[in-house]
């Protein structure tokens, strides 16, 4: 086998940020390090350790060689494999399976990035992701952590939000004006439905729930088809629907709280660094 000379892994690092950034000079910024220190570095990688061109160079404008591109997908896996060795060896304790529970409401809102940025951090860690209305997770003893809605003075656990319930239908649409008014919601249980129906009770308009659904999605098809209206909370609204209100006839809302319990059986490092990314995620 032949005896190639090895690449520091600073290297690679600062080499990804070249590339990444389309220069030495910002590059250099992210590694901190002097500019004159990263173009050592590059020329050390090109002409020491691989002899080959890693980059085109026309003044102040720089792109990868074919080398350059071959070396960017290997030094990628390189680093994403150094950092697992790192996390793994520096921090065993963050190895095992954690177990969420949250509705349906907020999983494509909110979970992709925060299971995204914590997967960075702990790849070894198995996630299981439960998906239930707040009044079923309320019933389970066997989550490490819970996110569920709650109705303002009645929060228990850590207050992740509070956000307005706010009347919603589809862009182009009048299902506003349909008498009864057509209302997509969740099923009975839920509370955000209550009010909704409580409230067009007290100012006498007529409506009837046409469509019913413990998933959010499947409502927010109904909605954005311009089949119904909804009440959800602001942030759930999509962009192919307007929020609606006094204006067009509908009673105020008021807010809800987005709240998340941890199992005090069940806590460790892992699930107390995932509740960490949760409340951080739900503040973006």
């Amino acid at each position: 086998m032949a005896n190639y000379p090895s690449i520091d892994s600073e290297l690679l690092r600062t080499f990804v940020a070249i590339a990444d950034h389309g220069g030495f000079t910002r590059a250099a910024e992210v590694v901190n390090r002097t500019q004159s220190a990263v173009s050592m570095q590059m020329k050390r990688l090109e002409e020491d350790v691989l002899e080959r061109p890693l980059f085109q160079r026309d003044g102040r404008q720089v792109s990868l060689t074919a080398e350059g591109q071959v070396l960017l997908g290997y030094a990628r896996r390189i680093l994403k494999l150094h950092g697992e060795v790192m996390t793994t060896l520096r921090e065993p304790h963050m190895v095992g399976a954690v177990r969420i529970g949250t509705p349906d409401d907020y999983v494509m809102r909110f979970m992709p990035g925060i299971l995204s940025r914590f997967a960075q951090a702990y790849p070894l860690v198995q996630v299981e992701l439960h998906c239930e209305p707040s009044f079923s997770l309320l019933q389970r003893q066997d989550l490490d952590l819970t996110i569920v809605t709650r109705e303002p003075g009645t929060e228990i656990g850590q207050l992740l939000r509070q956000e307005r319930i706010v009347w919603a239908e589809a862009q182009g649409f009048s299902a506003h004006e349909q008498e009864p008014l057509p209302l997509a919601m969740f099923n009975a249980q839920c509370f955000c439905r209550s009010w909704a129906c409580n409230a067009l009770d007290a100012m006498e308009r007529e409506y009837r729930i046409a469509y019913t659904s413990p998933s959010l999605s499947a409502i927010m098809a109904v909605v954005s088809a311009g089949l119904a209206i909804t009440a959800q909370l602001q942030s759930l609204i999509p962009s192919d629907q307007r929020i609606i209100g006094e204006a067009e006839g509908l009673p105020a809302m008021p807010s809800a709280s987005i709240v998340l319990l941890r199992n005090s059986h069940t806590q460790s490092p892992v699930t107390e660094t995932l509740a960490e990314h949760i409340i951080e995620g739900f503040k973006l």
